[in-house]
């Protein structure tokens, strides 16, 4: 059996990137496919205070545990399991919980910096940036940290600006050079899904999954 299909889905925090990863994962979801998060990889932090935690900036680099993320890529490419971890926004730390994870023939990765990272990047048979206008990711980014992580809208905007906009730009945005295909819009360009969907499967026969 051959190695399986890797495909990274990136792009700026409210892109819309994990609607893609979760819309190409529905175009596969009767066959052999899993999604992994780069969220699930932010540094444990148990070493450090709540204080100290609730200033992480979750979009820079060194927020991720890449040598992990790395390692657990490796044993899924080798169709070995791994126990992904889980990591709790309300404490700003991982999570006691892990995730037992088996090997598939189809792996999305899906989160903001994956193509920063040349050592991840490099598995990839498929690099895909979303590119989102900024002033969408900003609405979006506060409608899901508002319902689902409980911040105030003074809170949210406070950081973008001071934190995520300044991130994206250095760091996010230029990772978009690497990408093999790039999807405006997100979720709702329904051509580009249905491009990368067919690409995929031709990929899969000529790998003989």
């Amino acid at each position: 059996m051959g190695q399986p299909l890797l495909i990274g889905v990136a792009g700026g925090s409210g892109s819309g990137k994990t609607t893609v990863a979760k819309e190409l994962y529905k175009q596969f979801e009767y066959e052999s496919v899993l999604m992994i998060e780069q969220d699930s990889y932010y540094k444990d932090q148990s070493h450090l205070t709540m204080e100290e935690r609730a200033k992480t900036n979750y979009d820079h680099p060194f927020a991720f545990d890449n040598d992990l993320l790395l390692a657990h890529l490796q044993e899924l490419l080798h169709r070995r399991p791994i126990k992904k971890p889980v990591y709790d926004f309300k404490v700003h730390n991982r999570s006691s919980e892990q995730v037992l994870v088996e090997p598939k023939d189809v792996i999305i990765l899906e989160g903001l910096l994956i193509l920063e990272d040349q050592r991840i990047r490099d598995l990839m048979d498929i690099k895909v940036f979303v590119d989102t206008d900024a002033d969408v990711r900003i609405v979006r980014r506060i409608q899901r940290d508002i319902e689902e992580r409980g911040r105030t809208l003074r809170s949210v905007v406070s950081q973008y600006l001071t934190v995520v906009r300044p991130m994206h730009l250095q760091f996010i945005e230029p990772t978009k050079r690497y990408a093999d295909v790039i999807v405006p819009e997100g979720g709702y360009n329904r051509v580009a899904l249905d491009l990368l969907s067919t690409k995929i499967r031709d990929i899969l026969l000529q790998k003989g999954l």
